[in-house]
């Protein structure tokens, strides 16, 4: 009987310290990293102690399973990560040893830009190409940012994140809603993609039943390329907050879906220092991770584009 296969994909992580220097080439396109940038990765890593992103990316693959089989769904989920181990190869290759006739490809990031996430359509085309006459057909779910699961999700940790805040405080913290940052000359190629992540901001924003005036979209997690970077950062916005009269903030990313480096270090550590810093208390949202209700978002997607032809090619 030929199954369903289901391939979540992300970025990946290092597989410890020593895998820095490649993992960081791999990222940057095969561009060798200075000395002092793996040094200052290494330190942020070992100050969350790894990255749990892998092993997380996996439970979320468990979890989707068991769910697209309560749904009487004969289903697989396998994991690729797109720059390390186990590759979006190693992923398709498990699912057609499985018998999946059909696979679909979820890009773990609701908001899409070929620009910035193609390597995962040209993967999936690699992967098919090696496995030859034994590929499956693979369809790539679109950006998935306007499901209504998702959103949902994501404004229920925001309605319990604010709870995390003192007491007093609850009824007005601004709420900060952060995406990962660009350099200003990819993100002048990319409007549709900036939409997509406004467009996200506003709908978790009303759905947490936020006033115009409490919320924010900003940047985070702005890399270390020269050039210009995409304003404001959350850290531009804390000194105003404060001297606006605001004592407290939450911390709400709109498109991680895990546990991963630019959770765990630039929000819980880097943006928690500077809200301090600012004299304000600080709280960051949970992480979807396996929450039911987002493992039901992605099973939603997956079975909506199962009888698409959006096929990777």
């Amino acid at each position: 009987m030929s199954r369903l296969g289901v391939l979540l994909m992300t970025y990946g992580s290092p597989t410890d310290l020593d895998d820095m220097p490649r993992y960081l080439a791999a990222v940057r396109g095969g561009r060798e990293p200075a000395p002092e940038l793996v040094n200052e990765f290494r330190r942020r890593y070992a100050l969350i102690g790894g990255s749990p992103l892998i092993a997380i990316t996996r439970a979320q693959a468990q979890a989707l399973e068991q769910r697209l089989l309560s749904e009487r769904v004969e289903a697989r989920v396998e994991i690729g990560m797109r720059f390390s181990q186990p590759s979006v190869a190693a992923g398709l290759r498990r699912l057609a040893d499985d018998a999946c006739g059909l696979v679909i490809g979820i890009v773990m990031s609701p908001q899409h830009s070929e620009l910035l996430m193609g390597g995962y359509r040209r993967a999936l085309v690699a992967a098919r190409a090696e496995l030859g006459a034994a590929a499956p057909d693979v369809r790539l779910a679109p950006a998935w940012y306007r499901n209504d699961q998702f959103l949902d999700a994501v404004a229920l940790r925001v309605r319990d994140g604010l709870e995390r805040l003192p007491a007093d405080e609850r009824g007005r913290a601004p709420v900060l809603l952060t995406a990962h940052s660009l350099p200003r000359r990819v993100a002048d190629q990319e409007s549709d993609y900036l939409e997509q992540l406004r467009e996200t901001a506003e709908a978790v924003a009303g759905r947490a039943g936020l006033s115009r005036d409490r919320w924010h979209f900003c940047w985070q997690s702005a890399g270390h390329e020269p050039g210009e970077w995409m304003k404001p950062d959350f850290a531009d916005l804390l000194p105003e907050l404060r001297a606006a009269g605001h004592r407290s903030v939450l911390a709400a990313p709109i498109q991680f879906l895990a546990d991963h480096l630019e959770v765990l270090y630039d929000i819980d550590i880097g943006a928690r220092e500077q809200a301090q810093a600012a004299g304000m208390a600080f709280a960051r949202i949970e992480s979807l991770n396996t929450m039911p209700a987002f493992i039901n978002a992605l099973a939603s997607i997956a079975l909506a584009h199962e009888a698409q032809s959006v096929v990777a090619t």
